[in-house]
């Protein structure tokens, strides 16, 4: 990782790395970009720690000794802990990040991972958080309606449950319905960033779209123009 050169904001940072050399880089790194930042080697120090204190935001390995990444989502989720976390992992296969994103992490970043970028993500996901809801009004394409104020979907007049991201991502394409959506544009409007990842985030959340959307029966919503990006059919 290269060294930062980008100040930040002074936020509470909880690293959970149990790489003793990664972990202490991390802590160096982001204490020089200005964060407050508190680290633990394990999942089970994490959950505790979680527990006791405030953090606006935790950067989270995905395997952990004794309580792996994953694992950890699950139970904080379930708990009531809504701090944006940042799964930091090493697997490469889409499934797996999906498996985190569906436990309740805001983003992933795939080591090994410049400094400059995972400052960038931090900062998008707070303002994905922060930001109030952008649209009132209900949206509709085909069987899919979707509330952005109030966290409703439906398609074919059954609920779907959608995680703030996904649905920030399906009202996107559902606002723009029978028009094609490049990558770097929902990157930008649904993620915050001003440069393209080197991860393909956006992909990983489409495939995630399509398995919540998919019902006996019903076409896939969700057209992919190869090379372009994805569109919503009208």
């Amino acid at each position: 990782m290269q060294s930062p050169s980008v100040s930040s904001p002074a936020l509470r940072i909880l690293v959970v790395e149990d790489d003793a050399q990664l972990r202490a880089l991390l802590v160096r790194q982001l204490g020089t970009l200005g964060y407050t930042v508190e680290a633990v080697a394990d999942g089970r120090s994490a959950i505790t720690t979680l527990g006791q204190a405030q953090f606006d935001a935790v950067l989270l390995d995905r395997l952990l000794p004794a309580i792996e990444g994953v694992e950890v989502l699950r139970r904080i989720r379930a708990e009531g802990v809504e701090t944006p976390v940042i799964l930091l992992t090493a697997l490469g296969l889409t499934q797996e990040r999906v498996e985190g994103l569906e436990a309740g992490a805001d983003d992933y970043i795939v080591k090994p991972f410049e400094i400059d970028e995972l400052n960038a993500r931090i900062r998008a996901v707070l303002r994905r958080r922060s930001a109030p809801a952008a649209d009132n009004a209900t949206l509709t394409a085909g069987d899919v309606t979707v509330s952005v104020l109030r966290h409703r979907v439906t398609r074919a007049g059954k609920p779907i449950e959608l995680q703030k991201t996904e649905l920030k991502l399906l009202a996107e394409l559902v606002r723009e319905a029978g028009s094609v959506l490049s990558r770097k544009m929902l990157i930008e409007r649904v993620w915050g960033y001003d440069f393209v990842p080197t991860t393909n985030i956006v992909d990983v959340h489409i495939l995630k779209l399509r398995q919540r959307l998919e019902m006996p029966g019903l076409p896939d919503p969700i057209a992919t123009v190869r090379g372009v990006g994805y569109m919503f059919r009208a």
